[in-house]
């Protein structure tokens, strides 16, 4: 595959939990990744997380799964 470009966080810790976010990042700089830490601070809102000499790029995404799953349930109802 060549290689990772990006690892996200997202669902309930990966959005909300800064502190588990920078303990396995922690564990992935022999890697190259790097954490800006203020940037990490955020919760629950799309934003990168990485330094800019990060070698590999770090997000959090919300999700919204209540969403999903009343389309998913639309979709049933309909077919």
């Amino acid at each position: 595959m060549g290689g990772i470009d990006v690892i996200v966080f997202t669902a309930g810790i990966g959005e909300r939990d800064p502190n588990t976010r920078a303990k396995i990042c922690e564990l992935l700089k022999c890697f190259g990744v790097e954490l800006d830490v203020e940037a990490n601070s955020t919760k629950a809102k799309e934003v990168k997380i990485s330094t800019n000499n990060s070698k590999i790029a770090v997000y959090v995404v919300p999700t919204n799964e209540e969403l999903v799953i009343a389309r998913d349930t639309m979709e049933l109802i309909n077919n």
